[in-house]
This record gives C-alpha cells, structure tokens and sequence, in this order.
C-alpha cells in the first residue's frame, strides 16, 4: 500500500503514525496537494490527502477511514483502540475533540494563509481562533493521571490530540501557550518522543 500526502498535514499525519504504530507496511509518497496537483491528480482525481492507494490499485481517502482499515487489517492482537467499553468510550470522544481542533486548525490556515488579504474575515478568524482555544481547553481538562489519555499505553487519542497540538503550532505560532494548557502540552512533548512520531517529524 502506499500513503499519498504531506507530512504537515495533521490527517496525513495521524494516518502515517498510526500504519507505524499497528505494524501496517506501507510505502510513503510525500505530494502537496497545492504544489503537485497534476501528480497528485494523477494518482487520485480528488486530490484529497490522505490517499492510501491499495494493493489492488484502488484509492481511500479520509484518515478515520483509512485508520479504521488498517486496524481491521493490522496483526491480531495490535489496535490503537482500548478493548474496555468505557474506555473505548473515552479515546473515542477524545479522539473526535483532537479532529475537531485539527479542522479549525486547518480552516484558520486557509483563511489566514491561502485566501487572498482583502478576501480574509476576521469574523470568521476570530470565531474558529476561539474554537480552538476551547477545544484544547477541554482536552487539557481532561488529561487524567495515567500515562496515556485512555490508560498506560498510547492510542488513536493521544495520537490524534498530539498530531493537531503540532499542527497549530506549526501554522500559528503562539496561538496557544503551552502555559495556558500544561496537561494538554506535556502529552504531546511525550507523544512526539515516540518512535513513530520521529518518524513522521517535519519542518
């Protein structure tokens, strides 16, 4: 199989940790979606990253999806999701917040960075600026005093939650103070010392 897409994109990302952290084998191909349209297009028509093209040829996109495919494919025994119902409960609702703030991360992006100045709203900059503030506020308040957000071991929530704290960082420095969230900021200085995270590292 092979992954189409950036590595500063928090859905390629997450999707690139998780193949690593499952044992998934899987090839990488780093295209932009801006930049490499044309190559991109010619692997998938969408150009939506991430792209998995599978062995038969076939593309997937959006990370849960693909995410899901590799746990149902991964070896026996390997998943990223807690087998407790309760906690299964937790990661899933705390990997959704960590995708939310991925996505307002990514619309401030555009809106700041891709869309031309004079067509930008501030409205709407502000509205999303706070969503996200809001968002990594609640998760702060929600790291525990276990190792991991859902036990003693990562999962799908840690990753998720730490791949957009990266992410807003990167794209907008000083948005949010690892001050202001110092469980939140811990989590994901602990996550990006995994062996996969370096893997997926960037600049």
């Amino acid at each position: 199989m092979k992954l189409v897409g950036m590595l500063d994109s928090p859905f390629v990302r997450r999707t690139f940790i998780s193949a690593r952290m499952l044992g998934v084998p899987f090839e990488h191909q780093s295209l932009s979606v801006f930049r490499n349209f044309v190559e991109f297009h010619a692997i998938n028509p969408l150009v939506k990253a991430p792209t998995l093209v599978l062995d038969d040829g076939g593309v997937m996109v959006d990370s849960s999806l693909i995410i899901d495919w590799f746990e149902r494919t991964a070896t026996p025994g390997k998943s990223l999701l807690p087998a407790d119902a309760a906690r299964l409960q937790r990661c899933l609702q705390l990997t959704s917040w960590g995708l939310a703030a991925a996505e307002k991360s990514v619309q401030r992006y555009y809106e700041t960075k891709v869309r031309p100045e004079e067509a930008r709203s501030p409205d709407w900059i502000d509205r999303v600026t706070g969503q996200i503030r809001d968002t990594y506020a609640l998760i702060d308040r929600h790291v525990g005093q276990d190792d991991w957000l859902c036990g003693d071991r990562p999962t799908q929530a840690d990753i998720t939650v730490a791949v957009a704290w990266r992410f807003t960082h990167h794209t907008a420095p000083g948005l949010v103070d690892d001050s202001d969230y110092p469980h939140l900021a811990g989590l994901a200085a602990q996550a990006e010392g995994l062996p996969a995270f370096r893997a997926a590292d960037f600049t």
